[in-house]
């Protein structure tokens, strides 16, 4: 995102936030109140400065915009106004006055707003957005003579020396008179398609190059520049763009389309989304080719011009609850509940962390806000955390100790995650295969104090079945054939619904007895068995539990037991 753009975009945000009409007001005290916003307040500031004055984006463009429309939110929900004049470039400055102002850009937030903007204007055109650091190139009787970065849009730093040793920007051009051009320096990218690879953080590579004191031409070569705008030349934007070229500015005239209504819009944004392009982007840019006079020109978004970003590709994540879900296997897998919200049209409530260890190095809690985005387009995945709530809420982590192949064969306190797991296994298609038996079934069998066991469903006749709460007649006489049916079931897969570890296609034969009486070189000899399986099978036939399930079955009748 060019450097104008952020401090304007957010204005439009408002009305189509994935936060909007999404969320209710905290239940917050006041002095809770006054210290969350204070946080947000400190921590956009931050990254206004870093953005703005270092060259350096600590957080996505999108996620920005929605860390400020949550901001607005709190301040609103709370009526709590800002305490000083809020100014995302007042540390953005310089020394060097920009001859003509840079105008910032107004963020089309959806086809609605697009739509809108176009109504009733003509001579239209469109751009890609470039996604690099803004630019003022001064030229007196065609001499390079300054190089200007945007600054605050009024006064910015002098670039003038790394401009000549950046290949793209010519030194000399055919122009008698002073000339001002405005522009975007870039980072060359090859064959870029940015629905694909995204941004690859090219901004700031250029933003990093032109920090330094100096650079060299090797390190110039790497940058590319597209003139935006030429405030004071040719009245028609077609003039502006035949002239740019005469002059040796070759991507304003490939890079810029006459457009008639959304249609066209709709189709270019989306065709620079999905093709290759020499730079990153982040949206496209729709302007007037007639705009006014220049000395009416002001640091601030004009009537004029305008931006219609890209489909966010993140999207800003209120965390509700941390819950810490035990796996069959005893892996803990922290889970966040969220307050919901849509990307790509997918409505999100809840994100995997990972792991434990994932969790406790992100220190995730209630009141963080966390970015999501989508793995392989479906599936939700957790990015960072990007604002921390001032109270860090105590949580009941499990310790990972507790918890392993061996554990919980009973729904004991703590136990009831990791118990629940392993009956789902048994009933699913990996198991027993236990037809129209789920999680919602085993949880009415557990609430019914009739399942305690991991085998005791398989003491319960017909009638006991249609007494539990909110099974009934028909589905508890089902039940009890499906339960009678897994009698049948062979002795190999009875020993996977138990939760027996695997075993590379081993010969298991037809007897407990004879499977519980190896050691472990004895699993170990058999093909495809390493030391640690060896060891994870004699320690399932050895544990005390696992042997009171095989007692439980052999005094059921099951073959093999």
């Amino acid at each position: 995102m060019p450097l104008s753009l952020r401090w304007t975009a957010f204005t439009l945000f408002a009305a189509t936030s994935s936060l909007a009409g999404a969320q209710t007001c905290p239940d917050w005290s006041p002095v809770k109140a006054r210290s969350e916003i204070a946080l947000h307040q400190a921590q956009i500031e931050q990254w206004d400065d870093s953005y703005h004055r270092l060259g350096v984006s600590q957080v996505a463009d999108e996620l920005y915009d929605q860390s400020r429309q949550r901001l607005k939110y709190l301040r609103t929900c709370f009526a709590t106004p800002p305490e000083r004049v809020d100014n995302p470039l007042k540390t953005a400055g310089g020394p060097v006055p920009h001859p003509i102002p840079h105008t910032g850009l107004n963020k089309l937030p959806d086809e609605v707003a697009v739509r809108s903007w176009l109504k009733g204007r003509k001579d239209v055109w469109i751009q890609p957005k470039v996604d690099g650091v803004a630019v003022t190139l001064v030229y007196d009787k065609g001499k390079l003579v300054q190089a200007i970065s945007r600054g605050d849009g009024v006064k910015g730093q002098d670039w003038t020396r790394h401009a000549h040793q950046i290949e793209a920007i010519p030194r000399h051009i055919a122009w008698e008179n002073t000339l001002v051009l405005q522009g975007e320096l870039y980072w060359r990218l090859s064959d870029h398609v940015q629905a694909k690879a995204g941004s690859l953080n090219a901004r700031s590579k250029a933003a990093g190059l032109l920090a330094r004191n100096t650079i060299n031409e090797d390190e110039g070569a790497q940058l590319g520049l597209f003139v935006w705008d030429w405030p004071d030349g040719p009245a028609t934007m077609r003039e502006r763009l035949a002239s740019l070229r005469a002059l040796g500015f070759e991507d304003s005239l490939r890079f810029s389309e006459p457009m008639q209504g959304f249609a066209q819009a709709k189709n270019w944004r989306e065709h620079w989304y999905t093709h290759p392009l020499p730079f990153a982007t982040d949206g496209v840019v729709i302007r007037q080719g007639e705009r006014p006079p220049t000395q009416r020109w002001q640091a601030k978004a004009p009537y004029w011009i305008a931006a219609w970003k890209y489909p966010f590709a993140r999207v800003l994540a209120d965390v509700r609850r941390v819950n810490f879900n035990v796996g069959r296997s005893g892996k803990i897998t922290p889970v966040l509940d969220l307050a919901p919200v849509r990307l790509d049209d997918r409505k999100i409530s809840r994100v995997s962390v990972g792991s434990l260890k994932r969790w406790q190095k992100m220190d995730i809690r209630p009141g963080d806000q966390v970015s999501i985005s989508l793995a392989g387009l479906t599936i939700a995945r957790l990015d960072e955390v990007v604002t921390r709530s001032v109270d860090r809420m105590p949580l009941p982590v499990p310790h990972a100790a507790d918890y392993h192949p061996l554990s919980c064969w009973q729904p004991t306190e703590g136990c009831e995650g990791q118990f629940r797991e392993r009956l789902k296994w048994l009933g699913s298609k990996k198991g027993l295969a236990l037809s129209g038996v789920g999680p919602g079934t085993w949880d009415k069998l557990i609430k019914a104090g009739v399942v305690e066991g991991l085998l005791d469903w398989m003491r319960l006749d017909a009638a006991q079945l249609r007494n539990i709460p909110g099974l009934g007649e028909l589905s508890g006489s089902r039940l009890s054939e499906t339960f009678q049916g897994a009698r049948e079931q062979s002795f190999e897969t009875w020993l996977k619904a138990l939760g027996l570890p695997p075993t590379a296609g081993a010969d298991l034969g037809d007897s407990w007895a004879a499977l519980s009486a190896r050691n472990i070189d004895d699993w170990q000899a058999e093909p495809g068995i390493g030391p640690g399986r060896a060891r994870q099978l004699y320690a399932f036939f050895q544990d005390p539990p696992v042997q009171l399930l095989s007692r439980q079955l052999r005094e059921q009748g099951i073959k093999g037991f």
